[in-house]
């Protein structure tokens, strides 16, 4: 195993010259580098911590001892959902030591000086890295937007990387911060496809789920797009290939800022409308009725959504009292909504806004739920499992289509 060349002030924050907590942040830091082969460390501009979930006491211990060893974030550092909504408190259902305990860990990366930003979706507030910075996000969607949207570089780090690059202000030279794997090694042909399907954001989810199945953790290129893609049907790509896959970063021509160049490029496909619907309905349980709610928000809603979701509300009936709704986003976004009146029109016809977490990781919905719908590929990968719920995936109009009946209704009429 090679040994990692430091600096002399990584030398020196290694031996305690930055306190006790730094100096145990690089010997992570230190120890992660030597494991992946890296040479030497990075300095990074930003990180963003996943690790605000409370899934047991080894991270909460984590958490709370760099507090006590004085431990300060030393580059802006943001934070991803934690297991409550603090602006909410009464929507998530825990209670005792398992809701003490979730805020202890909230706040103890607050004391650390991390921004309470409470989002899967840092990249939509105002201050996004810029092409080229290197960062250490964690997070999974959160880090393919950064590398493959925006052209920043961050490696596809976890629990407790994340906030010893925050304290350190490191990172391993390896991975996805290196040219040589940012280059694309397999190639999905889009142009089968009809143009008003790669309009539909949903479709855009469900190609995410067939990228990461098909391309597992390599890094894939799209190709045969007529025209640039939005930024939300991006993330929806990118949140549904990293669940299914472990893609860190994608390619597609003619939007993001790395496709052009030179890619090592070993096997193609082309994308058929037939192999869209089956990932698609790969998605779903094999026999949809009766609806009990719907789970918009994953990733968190951005100001775009939010807006189209408001005018989908105003041209319809109101939801069905039998449904729940739930629209999940980050404070600032709800800020947004709130002043343009849109959170008040939306509680109105019975739709329930969620800040700082999501449906799918705490106790939200009803224990009575059984069978969700919702537009998020992501949120249907992993909610089954996680809910131990049936699951339709189906565009935003499918899912207030269906909340407003009580029952599950797709229009197949995009999808072909």
């Amino acid at each position: 195993m090679a040994e990692v060349a430091l600096t002399t002030r990584e030398r020196e924050l290694l031996d305690g010259a930055g306190g006790p907590a730094v100096a145990l942040a690089m010997r992570l830091i230190t120890g992660l580098a030597r494991t992946l082969g890296a040479r030497s460390l990075i300095p990074i501009t930003s990180a963003h911590v996943d690790g605000c979930l409370h899934h047991g006491q080894a991270g909460l211990d984590f958490a709370e001892r760099l507090v006590e060893l004085g431990g300060q974030v030393v580059v802006p550092t943001t934070l991803n959902v934690g297991s409550l909504d603090l602006l909410h408190p009464g929507l998530v259902r825990l209670a005792g030591t398992e809701r003490r305990d979730a805020r202890r860990l909230m706040d103890a990366y607050t004391a650390l000086g991390a921004a309470p930003t409470w989002t899967c979706a840092p990249y939509q507030d105002a201050q996004r890295p810029a092409f080229g910075e290197h960062i250490a996000w964690a997070e999974s969607n959160a880090i393919v937007f950064a590398n493959s949207v925006l052209g920043a570089r961050t490696d596809r780090y976890g629990d407790f990387v994340d906030i010893c690059a925050g304290l350190t202000g490191r990172a391993p030279y390896a991975g996805l911060h290196l040219d040589e794997n940012r280059r694309a090694r397999i190639e999905l042909d889009l142009s089968p496809l009809p143009a008003h399907t790669l309009r539909l954001a949903a479709a855009w989810a469900a190609l995410g789920h067939l990228t990461g199945k098909l391309a597992s953790d390599r890094v894939p290129m799209l190709t045969g797009c007529p025209e640039p893609v939005p930024e939300d049907h991006l993330k929806a790509f990118g949140a549904a290939a990293a669940s299914r896959g472990g893609i860190g970063l994608f390619h597609v021509v003619g939007t993001t800022p790395e496709a052009d160049g030179p890619h090592p490029i070993e096997e193609v496909h082309r994308v058929t409308p037939s192999m869209l619907r089956a990932a698609r309905d790969e998605l779903s349980s094999p026999n949809p009725g009766r609806l009990d709610a719907v789970s918009l928000g994953t990733p968190h809603l951005s100001v775009t959504e939010f807006a189209e979701l408001t005018a989908l509300v105003r041209a319809g009936a109101p939801m069905s009292p039998a449904v729940e709704v739930w629209a999940a986003t980050n404070r600032t976004t709800a800020k947004v909504a709130e002043s343009n009146g849109w959170l008040a029109e939306l509680e109105s016809v019975g739709i329930r806004v969620l800040v700082d977490t999501c449906t799918y990781v705490t106790s939200v919905l009803s224990p009575h739920t059984r069978h969700v719908m919702t537009n998020s590929a992501k949120w249907a990968w992993y909610a089954p499992v996680n809910l131990g719920v049936d699951v339709t995936f189906g565009s935003l109009t499918d899912c207030l289509t269906s909340a407003r009946t009580g029952q599950v209704t797709r229009d197949d009429a995009s999808w072909r």
